[in-house]
């Protein structure tokens, strides 16, 4: 089976490994030449664990290829997935005009029956402006082409995404006609093999499915970051009240862990976009709106935790030590991370900043510059820091040698936002701790 896929970001390149390894003929397409060049000389763009090895060895076997050129290799596929970006724009709505042009191009250059498939996550009624975009410009040239548009949203999890799309929880495919149904259901047969659970439904139901999911685990973590905020006031722990409402089977453990705030490329964008498209059809997200505005809030709790540390006194010329740039571990995407606030506001404090991440240093160099003193392990971090913020949870930082790093600390205070520390190893080598919800 021949398919395209066509943008090589995150969900593109994941999705065209994945799909290579169950021995379908991926190619890959990219208008960046750059990118598809390093591409073909095995460089990865993004730090996706195992990504790496996937691509080389689906290369390698010529189930993979890349091209920037989506007209001369159209009519050799049965499906093409559509997986560009889709960012925000200025209202909060999602951008559609790359997967618009995307759209054309089929439309301009298609010369058999396809499949277009929706893989970057897009409002409810995106598939029909995708298919209108396709028919204009099949008008345009006085041709009459059979295809099919469909929806198939990506669930992944950056840092765990080839197991994630190798092993899902579900497939969601959104289709309107008996012939895209079995053409996908071939696409997805190694899958249903396996017992994966591929659910397929009406386009607008998995455009939603998305927006749907996203809006639910960002509602549970701003949920428990509100708790939180609660327990610290009346003297409750968080933690112990997260194992209480979690062993509820209704509840459940998942996405109950409160922090600093999410981040990323998925759940802010997202929620914004969900909270435009009711919006425009006359309607209020209130919980949503809620979600985002507690979200917002908790990137800034760290920053009031420091000043009330230093009981409101200035902190300019204090030096501060970040572990974690990163919005989550397993990956160096900083979109939306909590860390791009901290800095903010800790610079316009007029702080000192040293910052480490096992992967996301590059990536902080090229958003912020010299904005911080980027150190070469954790234990450099913390040299004469006056306070240390814990803003990602690698395993790296799980257990620190606290004897040495209270040695080099100017100050031993540590300010946890993501309460991974014990409190009592703290409290024994004599530091002043302060986490979330405690």
């Amino acid at each position: 089976m021949n398919i395209a896929i066509v943008g090589t970001g995150y969900v593109g390149l994941v999705s065209g490994a994945c799909f290579a390894e169950t021995g379908v003929n991926v190619t890959c397409v990219d208008v960046d030449a750059t990118k598809i060049e390093r591409l073909k000389q095995g460089e990865i763009p993004i730090y996706e664990p195992g990504l790496d090895q996937l691509v080389m060895k689906n290369v390698k076997a010529g189930r993979l290829n890349f091209t920037t050129d989506l007209a001369s290799v159209l009519n050799d596929q049965e499906i093409v997935f559509s997986a560009v970006g889709t960012p925000p724009d200025e209202d909060g709505s999602a951008d559609l005009k790359y997967v618009l042009q995307v759209a054309r191009t089929i439309g301009q250059n298609m010369n058999k029956y396809l499949v277009v498939v929706t893989k970057s996550t897009v409002p409810v009624g995106t598939a029909r402006k995708v298919h209108d975009a396709i028919a204009e410009e099949l008008a345009k040239r006085g041709a009459d082409v059979p295809f099919d548009v469909a929806s198939n949203p990506e669930f992944l999890k950056e840092g765990n995404a080839i197991k994630d799309f190798m092993s899902p929880d579900r497939v969601v495919v959104g289709v309107d006609s008996e012939k895209a149904k079995k053409t996908l259901s071939r696409l997805y047969k190694p899958f249903m093999m396996n017992n994966f659970r591929v659910i397929f439904m009406d386009i607008p139901s998995a455009e939603m499915t998305k927006y749907a999911a996203n809006s639910m685990l960002a509602t549970r973590i701003s949920f428990m970051n509100d708790i939180a905020n609660l327990c610290e006031l009346v003297g409750a722990d968080v933690n112990m009240v997260r194992a209480g409402i979690g062993s509820d089977t209704r509840i459940g453990r998942k996405f109950l862990y409160a922090g600093c705030g999410y981040g990323g490329s998925c759940f802010p964008k997202d929620v914004k976009a969900l909270i435009k498209t009711a919006d425009q059809n006359g309607y209020s997200m209130q919980v949503l709106k809620a979600v985002e505005q507690v979200n917002e809030h908790q990137k800034t709790i760290l920053f009031e935790k420091l000043q009330k540390a230093y009981h409101g006194e200035s902190l300019k010329g204090k030096t501060i030590a970040m572990w974690g740039l990163s919005f989550k571990p397993e990956t160096d995407d900083m979109r939306e991370s909590t860390a791009l606030v901290m800095i903010d506001k800790l610079a316009e404090a007029g702080c000192t900043i040293r910052a480490y991440d096992p992967i996301a240093m590059e990536e902080c160099k090229r958003r912020v510059g010299d904005k911080v003193i980027y150190c070469r392990d954790m234990y450099d971090a913390v040299l004469d820091a006056d306070a240390l913020l814990l803003l990602t949870e690698w395993k790296e930082f799980r257990l620190p040698t606290w004897g040495v790093i209270k040695k080099a600390m100017r100050r031993p205070l540590v300010i946890d936002g993501r309460n991974i520390f014990d409190v009592e190893e703290l409290e024994e080598n004599e530091f002043e701790y302060h986490c979330i919800g405690k």
